[in-house]
């Protein structure tokens, strides 16, 4: 085989997301967008739901249709996105649950589908979705009544604990909504770590259940291994690669391993990631290339038909952090070339 495997432990997806549900005291959904971040939406979803979640945010309502066909028709599927000119005929006939995020929007939905569910999104200072505080001041009175199913608004800054944005945009969701009777929504992963003041009425865990920081105790739930296409010996003074960026300074023994850039191992990482043979670390070496990469193994002892790139050695945050990125570009961006396995049990 020459393609890499991904592999993905749902019972870790499970327990990351029974982790987080038992900080709080209030309801915990799923943020299951951009394909479950990477890792199939409909797998993941179906085993969040078969563990007791009951609603789902999705950031559009193409991927709301996708996920409802999915998950059949009893859960709560939310679209961040809101009501967006032409998703009508997909709301309705899939029930979806838009977030509406400004009065145009509003407008649209209320004449559109006024009997159908929605939800509203304030700005807090964010500045990205969401009514601004004006704007919520004239129109709350109309909408309240209507009886939203959430009112919710998103953290700038949550991964950073000490951050001044954080308690500031509490403050705003609590002067914009205290006193509402609909549910409220201000808590991802990393609100949801910040402390029960930020939880309110449903939490939306997403990077946290797939193992991404700032849920620094997630169990990792994606394994990516690859396979070695070929191995040689390299003289010293020898290159391997374009551009020949990485030259032997001793007599070394190369792997070249099934993957690269095209399959969301991005070029920036160059040679600060490695992979692992068992415990044993092998240092990446050269340019990542679109369909293969340099491994040294000479200090092995043997030649590998497989190396691990991702997994419990190295964290999509770990490549993150090789490549100035961030662990959602990591997952959301793991190839549609590899061989997906999902393990349960």
């Amino acid at each position: 085989m020459a393609t890499a495997t991904l592999t993905i432990d749902l019972d870790a997806l499970i327990a990351n997301w029974r982790a987080l549900d038992a900080v709080t005291t209030c309801e915990t959904a799923a943020v299951v967008k951009a394909d479950g971040y990477g890792l199939g939406a409909d797998r993941v979803a179906r085993c969040l739901m078969h563990n007791g979640v009951r609603k789902f945010f999705v950031a559009a309502a193409e991927e709301g249709v996708s996920l409802r066909q999915a998950l059949g028709p009893d859960p709560e599927i939310s679209v961040f996105s809101g009501h967006m000119a032409g998703d009508t005929d997909m709301i309705s006939d899939m029930g979806l649950t838009p977030m509406l995020n400004s009065v145009d929007q509003i407008v649209r939905h209320v004449e559109a589908l006024p009997a159908n569910p929605f939800g509203v999104q304030l700005d807090t200072g964010m500045n990205r979705l969401g009514l601004e505080a004006s704007e919520w001041a004239a129109v709350r009175d109309l909408v309240l009544p209507r009886n939203p199913t959430l009112v919710m608004s998103h953290l700038a800054c949550a991964d950073e604990p000490e951050h001044p944005m954080n308690p500031r945009q509490l403050a705003a969701f609590r002067e914009m909504t205290d006193g509402i009777a609909a549910p409220r929504s201000l808590a991802a992963t990393g609100g949801i770590l910040l402390g029960s003041d930020y939880h309110f009425d449903l939490t939306r865990p997403g990077v946290g259940l797939y193992g991404g920081m700032p849920f620094v105790e997630a169990t990792p739930v994606a394994t990516l291994g690859i396979p070695v296409i070929q191995v040689r010996d390299v003289a010293e003074g020898e290159s391997v690669g374009y551009g020949n960026s990485w030259i032997a300074g001793r007599p070394s023994r190369v792997a070249t391993i099934a993957a690269g850039y095209a399959d969301g191992i991005l070029r920036a990482m160059g040679t600060d990631v490695s992979v692992f043979s068992g415990d044993q670390r092998c240092k990446v070496i050269g340019r990542i290339s679109m369909d293969m990469i340099g491994v040294d193994i000479t200090d092995l002892g043997e030649d590998p038909s497989r190396l691990e790139l991702l997994g419990r050695h190295q964290s999509v945050d770990t490549l993150a952090d090789a490549a100035g990125t961030i662990g959602y570009e990591i997952l959301t961006s793991l190839g549609h070339r590899y061989t997906r396995r999902y393990k349960v049990g």
